[in-house]
């Protein structure tokens, strides 16, 4: 049995006791939190939604809130003596997937 679900404007392929990276949300550690945009479910026989399953929800438990590591990003213009460095960490919330129904 696995899910599609959508959150923070991605997709993810989740099944029960996978543990999945998503965009940051508003949880502490150890809250329940419910996708409820589901946008595909197999339990057996594929559900496809238009654009969600009606009445499916899947339930997971906050483990971590954090930041992902360092990124740099460096923009020039060639020939014009224009540079920029910058850097940047991406908010992240660890989620551990319980149940799908």
């Amino acid at each position: 049995m696995y899910a599609i679900i959508e959150t923070g404007g991605k997709q993810y392929r989740v099944e029960n006791g996978d543990v999945i990276f998503v965009e940051k949300l508003n949880a502490q550690v150890d809250e329940e939190i419910t996708f409820d945009k589901v946008v595909a479910l197999n339990d057996g026989e594929l559900k496809v939604g238009a654009p969600y399953v009606d009445g499916a929800t899947v339930k997971g438990v906050v483990l971590k809130n954090g930041k992902a590591k360092k990124i740099t990003v460096f923009t020039y213009k060639p020939k014009k003596s224009s540079s920029r460095k910058m850097g940047h960490r991406q908010c992240y919330t660890k989620v551990q997937i319980n149940a799908i129904g």
